[in-house]
């Protein structure tokens, strides 16, 4: 407890970045096996920040987990990469009065739903007892931008071990945590969950994090820490530069023990010379004892989402038989036929007209100006289709402003089919989020938060539908991911198209204890050729032999095989019209006079069974 009972008198100096400097010297790629196969590259990074003023160092172990070293390969080196870590460490600190602490860093960055909390528990608790076993001065829990993710790795640390712990967590806003958590209640929680040290460290440079500490008090029980970037980054020759002067670094030191922090270290950019800096400011200088809180600001007031124009489909399709109908966007520019068809459609009674976003990975006119135009101008509830495929993290917001500001409140979160089945397989596919993100995130945004936070300045009023594809081997799987988007938040299911008389009894089987309704789909067939495709191509999809045999026999005649599809798709409709109240027709190839028709037949049929109902009355 040595390092606690400095902190108590003292104000102790941190390392900085191992990776800028191995990045500096031309290595890119896993920092951490290099404590395996150049160990005296890391002991001489060790050794600089040391002879430069730093009293606590730490293992390059940040990344050394199961998780992150699977990307490379190496998730059977968790074992030795840790071991020879702490080994290097403490080697470098040999002689000297300096703590080794052992590093942990965050998994989850903005894709939270990519790991489960029982992943990350595995994931840390192999690291964790790999470094407690190696007998390190205490332990560093760094760049965790989710709260929960921290506090569920702290508890199982503090039960582990009496060693110190430090708890990092990072910030993408000034003065507030990625769930919108202001970081003073942050890091009170972290104090109460057994945290000995609680601050900030990277992606914020100096005059960030300074501003974020002046709303901080000091702990009751622990002590601050902050460990910055040298600066935000620029691209210099496709590679990552930080700019930030040793004086510049040395002020911001002072600045810090103002605030109250104890461990001053630094973080992506910082260099020997920056560390250096920082300790001959604060050489000989007591820590404060008291400090004047800046007032938090005033919550910032988020108003109310505006009225929606047309009530949730989730509601409708709960009271009454329901049909949406998607109309992809024109791939060529020319938008006459698409505005009739979506008219024609208008005139025959959907309550939406769905629209896709670049279907099959190929461009189309944008969605959202389609749902837009056929909103405004002919009144029609447009539900737009976002593809995580297509946007990062930065343009998914700004889409969804962009969405709400056009008064488009009915969306469909979907992952997106790959780049390289669409018209330009080399283009790339983002996929920062996953659908369970995305869907988390309109939600958010519901709440009237960005992802990192910060206040929109008024809540979103999104219906969010989400997919289902129930053409899999094992339909209870595909209906455990509907419940798990659920809990993300989905209002309502669609689902892609089924040919099966039986397959719509065992989905509806399947689905009938959710608490969301599910549009059931359905796709007319065109030709014997489209059958073909879709039986042997489209991953899932089976059409029987009797399917096939019937738009077989249509032969070439465009007008048969149209006639013979639309037959198929009234029998499926006939099984689904007691199962489903929702129904999700696809246009095949912007031929909506199929869907139109189809349109017509449900409520045909709803007609004929309220007059039987009637009747029977």
């Amino acid at each position: 407890m040595a390092l606690l009972t400095d902190l108590q008198t003292k104000i102790l100096i941190g390392d900085g970045a191992m990776g800028t400097l191995l990045y500096s010297h031309g290595v890119d790629r896993c920092f951490e096996e290099l404590n395996l196969s150049k160990p005296d590259d890391i002991l001489n990074v060790h050794k600089a920040y040391l002879d430069a003023g730093a009293d606590v160092i730490q293992t390059n172990t940040y990344g050394a987990n199961y998780i992150k070293l699977s990307r490379y390969g190496l998730e059977d080196e968790v074992r030795a990469i840790n071991r020879t870590a702490v080994q290097i460490a403490k080697q470098a600190a040999e002689g000297t009065s300096a703590y080794v602490l052992g590093t942990i860093g965050g998994v989850r960055a903005f894709k939270k739903g990519a790991y489960s909390l029982e992943d990350l528990r595995r994931n840390f608790r192999e690291q964790l007892y790999l470094l407690l076993n190696e007998e390190p001065d205490g332990l560093l829990l760094e760049t965790y931008y989710d709260l929960e993710e921290m506090k569920t790795v702290l508890e199982i640390a503090r039960k582990e071990t009496d060693l110190p712990i430090i708890t990092n967590i990072s910030l993408h806003e000034i003065g507030v945590l990625q769930d919108g958590t202001p970081l003073s209640d942050g890091l009170s929680q972290l104090e109460e969950l057994g945290a000995n040290v609680v601050g900030l460290n990277c992606r914020l440079g100096p005059y960030h994090m300074l501003s974020s500490l002046e709303e901080v008090p000091l702990p009751e029980k622990a002590f601050l820490s902050v460990y910055p970037n040298s600066s935000l980054p620029t691209i210099e020759e496709g590679r990552l530069v930080y700019g930030s002067g040793e004086k510049y670094f040395a002020e911001s030191a002072l600045a810090f023990r103002n605030q109250g922090a104890r461990l001053i270290g630094g973080c992506c950019g910082t260099t020997p010379d920056h560390i250096r800096a920082m300790a001959s400011a604060l050489k000989g200088l007591p820590p404060v004892t008291e400090k004047k809180v800046k007032a938090r600001k005033e919550e910032i007031s988020i108003a109310s989402a505006a009225e929606r124009k047309y009530p949730p489909l989730q509601d409708i399709v709960k009271e009454k038989r329901s049909i949406i109908v998607e109309l992809d966007p024109p791939k060529k520019l020319g938008i006459d036929k698409f505005l009739k068809g979506a008219k024609a459609l208008q005139e025959a009674g959907i309550d939406a007209l769905t629209l896709a976003d670049n279907s099959l990975a190929s461009p189309r006119i944008s969605n959202a100006a389609m749902g837009s135009i056929v909103q405004q101008t002919h009144g029609i509830r447009s539900l737009i289709h976002i593809t995580c495929r297509d946007r990062n993290l930065i343009g998914l917001q700004s889409h969804l402003m962009g969405l709400h500001t056009l008064g488009l409140t009915d969306v469909l979160a979907i992952t997106g089919d790959p780049s390289k089945i669409g018209d330009f397989p080399g283009a790339t596919s983002v996929y920062d989020l996953s659908s369970f993100d995305l869907i988390s995130l309109i939600k958010q945004f519901n709440d009237g938060l960005s992802y990192s936070g910060k206040p929109l300045g008024e809540k979103t009023n999104f219906s969010v539908a989400a997919a289902f594809n129930p053409n899999v081997k094992y339909l209870d799987k595909a209906v455990k991911r509907l419940e798990k988007k659920i809990a993300c938040g989905a209002d309502y299911f669609i689902s892609q198209p089924i040919y099966s008389e039986k397959q719509l009894i065992d989905v509806y089987e399947e689905t009938k204890h959710l608490t969301v309704p599910v549009y059931i789909g359905i796709m007319p067939l065109t030709s014997s050729r489209n059958a073909e495709f879709i039986h042997n191509e489209i991953p899932g999809i089976t059409l029987s032999d009797s399917i096939r045999e019937k738009m077989a026999n249509a032969g070439d005649d465009k007008e048969k095989s149209y006639q013979e599809g639309l037959a198929i798709a009234k029998n499926l409709i006939d099984a689904a019209f007691d199962l489903f109240y929702g129904i999700y027709l696809i246009t095949p190839f912007l031929n909506y006079e199929l869907t139109v028709e189809l349109t017509n037949y449900i409520h045909k049929k709803e007609s004929e069974a309220t007059e039987r109902k009637i009747t029977h009355v």
